[in-house]
């Protein structure tokens, strides 16, 4: 049985091509004391310029901010010198998501940290096909950061990547624990180790602060302000999570912040907290989309 007909992994495969050219430019484009939101637009502008969507808003995550951040409407925050500064970017066609990141390392003192990123991400990837267990690659990536000084983010994980959906209920974790089931050839997953330093607390934990949003159900409402910012949410988004500064001018600005405050509180969306690091140390990223193959896989961005 194929997961996926040849027009869908077509899709994806143009994802990952306008994903992979969009980071790439985005390395060449981030600096020291740039606003985070200037990053975000042109980021996001990026994906739509070479014909994607966004799967999901810019992540522009910066030292100890492990995920989850991006700017929230008139962010005036820039990035710090000398920072590490993770930057994660989705892109999907007609739904069919893919996911990558790099770090920008403006701090000579994590260089290495952001090379065993990568290194590991390398490592896992030369180890993936069919058969081949989630904790096995777990366990790649672990040995691969430790073995270089440093501690993997244990409770954050690879996923699988599916149609609208960007995190598609499947773990690929980053260090080596007990796991069932098996990769199969066809299934699409974005592998990405997270690294820190080797005295850190090697987890990250929830922030009070939300800046990515998805929606959970079109509940019915007499406010006829909600009804219009829910439809409008449902129609451009579905289940793929969105930034408030997305919503800014469907409402009336005096109106919006009440309506968007309504829609949580009755839990029509729900917010994606920040993770930081446990300790607050540093941490890396990086991160590709691939397809799973009988022989190995095929790496989509």
């Amino acid at each position: 049985m194929t997961l996926y007909d040849e027009e869908a992994l077509e899709k994806f495969r143009l994802s990952g091509q306008i994903l992979r050219e969009s980071r790439e430019e985005m390395r060449g484009y981030v600096r020291e004391n740039m606003s985070i939101l200037e990053v975000c637009e042109k980021a996001e502008a990026l994906i739509c310029e070479k014909g994607g969507k966004p799967a999901f808003p810019c992540n522009v995550s910066i030292d100890e901010v492990a995920a989850h951040y991006t700017s929230p409407p008139g962010d005036t925050s820039r990035i710090p010198e000398r920072s590490v500064v993770k930057v994660d970017m989705g892109v999907h066609i007609d739904g069919y998501v893919t996911d990558t990141a790099f770090t920008a390392c403006f701090n000579s003192d994590y260089e290495i940290m952001t090379e065993t990123a990568e290194t590991a991400l390398k490592a896992a990837i030369a180890t993936i096909q069919a058969d081949v267990s989630p904790s096995k690659i777990g366990s790649v990536i672990e040995n691969t950061i430790k073995n270089r000084g440093f501690k993997p983010i244990q409770n954050l994980t690879g996923h699988s990547v599916g149609r609208y959906i960007v995190h598609a209920g499947k773990s690929i974790p980053n260090v080596n624990q007990i796991s069932f089931g098996k990769l199969k050839a066809g299934e699409l997953y974005a592998i990405e180790p997270f690294v820190t330093v080797h005295e850190a607390g090697g987890a990250v934990e929830d922030t009070a602060q939300k800046t990515i949003f998805r929606l959970v159900k079109t509940k019915s409402t007499k406010n006829p302000d909600a009804k219009q910012l829910l439809k409008f949410i449902e129609d451009n988004f579905r289940t793929l999570p969105f930034a408030e500064r997305w919503l800014i001018g469907v409402l009336p600005e005096k109106r919006h912040r009440e309506v968007f405050r309504e829609l949580l509180a009755t839990k029509a969306i729900m917010g994606y907290p920040v993770f930081v690091e446990v300790t607050r140390k540093t941490v890396t990223q990086a991160e590709h989309t691939l397809l799973v193959k009988e022989d190995g896989c095929t790496i989509l961005t």
